[in-house]
């Protein structure tokens, strides 16, 4: 059995929103506020990924706390930005290393 990525969209809107406990409609605008891009079939259906799923768990813990989604989006900005980052400076101690 082929192996698959964390990015690979596999659940419909209707299995996420049950898995992360939102609804529908939630999900679909945190979309069209870039907070998360689900990979789309031929026909345009949503599909999301595990990636997406966790994306999606954040977003709800961030609201839980009292973020608005303003604050959610700069949060999760800064989060990607942090691992990145995080990901350069392992890259450049190997290399001294090296």
């Amino acid at each position: 059995m082929a192996e698959r990525s964390a990015e690979t969209g596999l659940y419909a809107i209707s299995v996420v929103a049950h898995l992360v406990g939102t609804g529908q409609q939630n999900i679909r605008l945190y979309e069209r506020k870039g907070l998360l891009t689900p990979d789309r079939t031929s026909g345009g259906t949503r599909q999301y990924s595990d990636a997406d799923l966790a994306v999606l768990k954040r977003i709800g813990e961030l609201l839980d706390e009292g973020l608005n989604l303003a604050g959610v989006a700069k949060v999760l900005q800064l989060e990607a930005d942090n691992a990145r980052l995080r990901v350069e400076l392992k890259r450049a101690r190997a290399r001294l290393r090296d």
